[in-house]
Protein backbone atom coordinates (compact mmCIF):
# COMPACT_ATOMS: atom_id res chain seq x y z
CA UNK A 1 0.00 0.00 0.00
CA UNK A 2 1.50 3.55 -0.96
CA UNK A 3 1.26 5.97 1.62
CA UNK A 4 0.03 9.59 1.67
CA UNK A 5 2.68 11.77 3.90
CA UNK A 6 -0.02 14.46 4.56
CA UNK A 7 -2.14 12.55 6.17
CA UNK A 8 -1.84 9.71 9.08
CA UNK A 9 -1.09 6.45 8.66
CA UNK A 10 -3.70 5.18 10.55
CA UNK A 11 -6.31 7.18 9.40
CA UNK A 12 -5.13 6.04 5.63
CA UNK A 13 -5.33 2.03 7.16
CA UNK A 14 -9.19 3.26 8.47
CA UNK A 15 -10.32 4.62 4.69
CA UNK A 16 -9.04 1.47 3.17
CA UNK A 17 -10.78 -1.15 5.57
CA UNK A 18 -14.17 1.25 5.47
CA UNK A 19 -13.74 1.02 1.62
CA UNK A 20 -13.58 -2.65 1.35
CA UNK A 21 -16.42 -2.93 3.98
CA UNK A 22 -18.66 -0.47 1.97
CA UNK A 23 -17.40 -2.11 -1.48
CA UNK A 24 -18.80 -5.66 -0.17
CA UNK A 25 -15.22 -6.70 0.38
CA UNK A 26 -15.03 -7.72 3.82
CA UNK A 27 -18.75 -8.27 4.69
CA UNK A 28 -20.78 -7.49 7.70
CA UNK A 29 -19.73 -10.35 10.42
CA UNK A 30 -16.51 -11.05 8.59
CA UNK A 31 -13.32 -11.56 10.56
CA UNK A 32 -10.29 -9.11 10.05
CA UNK A 33 -7.02 -10.31 9.81
CA UNK A 34 -4.94 -10.13 13.31
CA UNK A 35 -3.36 -6.58 14.28
CA UNK A 36 0.68 -8.07 13.68
CA UNK A 37 -0.82 -9.79 10.09
CA UNK A 38 -2.12 -6.40 8.94
CA UNK A 39 1.07 -4.84 10.07
CA UNK A 40 3.70 -7.09 8.20
CA UNK A 41 1.06 -6.89 4.92
CA UNK A 42 1.14 -2.89 5.21
CA UNK A 43 4.21 -2.52 5.94
CA UNK A 44 3.64 -0.41 9.23
CA UNK A 45 3.94 -0.25 12.90
CA UNK A 46 1.91 -2.38 15.11
CA UNK A 47 0.54 0.24 16.78
CA UNK A 48 -0.22 2.46 13.83
CA UNK A 49 -2.68 -0.71 12.95
CA UNK A 50 -3.95 -0.91 16.64
CA UNK A 51 -4.80 2.53 16.67
CA UNK A 52 -6.88 2.31 13.47
CA UNK A 53 -8.78 -0.76 14.78
CA UNK A 54 -9.01 1.46 18.23
CA UNK A 55 -10.91 4.06 16.25
CA UNK A 56 -13.07 1.82 14.36
CA UNK A 57 -14.29 -0.33 17.30
CA UNK A 58 -15.26 2.87 19.23
CA UNK A 59 -16.94 4.05 16.12
CA UNK A 60 -19.01 0.42 16.24
CA UNK A 61 -17.88 -0.35 12.55
CA UNK A 62 -15.84 -3.39 13.86
CA UNK A 63 -16.36 -5.41 17.05
CA UNK A 64 -13.67 -6.93 19.30
CA UNK A 65 -14.57 -10.35 20.71
CA UNK A 66 -11.75 -11.29 23.10
CA UNK A 67 -9.87 -14.41 22.38
CA UNK A 68 -11.40 -14.47 19.07
CA UNK A 69 -10.65 -11.14 17.27
CA UNK A 70 -12.22 -8.13 15.32
CA UNK A 71 -15.33 -8.21 13.19
CA UNK A 72 -16.77 -5.93 11.03
CA UNK A 73 -20.11 -5.22 12.71
CA UNK A 74 -23.21 -6.74 11.44
CA UNK A 75 -25.20 -4.07 12.30
CA UNK A 76 -26.41 -2.63 8.68
CA UNK A 77 -27.61 0.62 9.88
CA UNK A 78 -23.91 1.34 11.00
CA UNK A 79 -22.67 0.37 7.80
CA UNK A 80 -25.15 2.58 5.62
CA UNK A 81 -24.18 5.63 7.93
CA UNK A 82 -20.29 4.58 7.72
CA UNK A 83 -21.08 4.40 3.65
CA UNK A 84 -23.15 8.42 3.54
CA UNK A 85 -20.29 9.77 5.79
CA UNK A 86 -17.73 8.37 3.24
CA UNK A 87 -19.81 9.37 0.06
CA UNK A 88 -19.80 12.92 1.59
CA UNK A 89 -16.79 12.86 2.30
CA UNK A 90 -15.55 12.19 -1.55
CA UNK A 91 -18.11 14.40 -2.89
CA UNK A 92 -16.40 17.03 -0.44
CA UNK A 93 -13.18 16.66 -1.47
CA UNK A 94 -14.34 17.15 -5.32
CA UNK A 95 -16.61 19.79 -4.72
CA UNK A 96 -13.65 21.60 -2.76
CA UNK A 97 -11.36 20.99 -5.41
CA UNK A 98 -13.79 21.86 -8.21
CA UNK A 99 -14.94 25.18 -6.86
CA UNK A 100 -11.21 26.53 -6.23
CA UNK A 101 -11.00 25.77 -9.91
CA UNK A 102 -13.76 28.52 -10.28
CA UNK A 103 -16.17 26.10 -11.58
CA UNK A 104 -19.52 26.99 -11.12
CA UNK A 105 -21.87 24.61 -8.95
CA UNK A 106 -23.98 24.59 -12.53
CA UNK A 107 -21.29 23.67 -14.54
CA UNK A 108 -19.80 21.02 -11.37
CA UNK A 109 -23.39 18.50 -11.71
CA UNK A 110 -23.33 18.84 -15.97
CA UNK A 111 -19.69 17.67 -15.84
CA UNK A 112 -20.55 14.76 -13.61
CA UNK A 113 -23.85 13.97 -15.26
CA UNK A 114 -21.64 13.46 -18.66
CA UNK A 115 -18.67 11.82 -16.78
CA UNK A 116 -21.72 9.06 -15.64
CA UNK A 117 -22.91 9.00 -18.87
CA UNK A 118 -19.54 8.33 -20.35
CA UNK A 119 -18.74 5.63 -17.69
CA UNK A 120 -22.01 3.70 -18.59
CA UNK A 121 -21.24 3.92 -22.09
CA UNK A 122 -17.69 2.53 -21.67
CA UNK A 123 -18.92 -0.04 -19.62
CA UNK A 124 -21.90 -0.70 -22.11
CA UNK A 125 -19.09 -1.30 -24.80
CA UNK A 126 -17.26 -3.47 -22.40
CA UNK A 127 -20.41 -6.08 -22.21
CA UNK A 128 -21.11 -6.21 -25.48
CA UNK A 129 -17.37 -8.04 -26.91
Amino acid sequence: MEFDDKVPIYYQIKTVIYDQIIAGQLAPGDKLPAIRQLAVSLTVNVNTVQRALREMIDEGVVISQRGRGNFVTSNAEIVEQLKQELIDRYLKQLYDQLHRLNISDEQIVNEVTAYIERQGDLNDDNTES
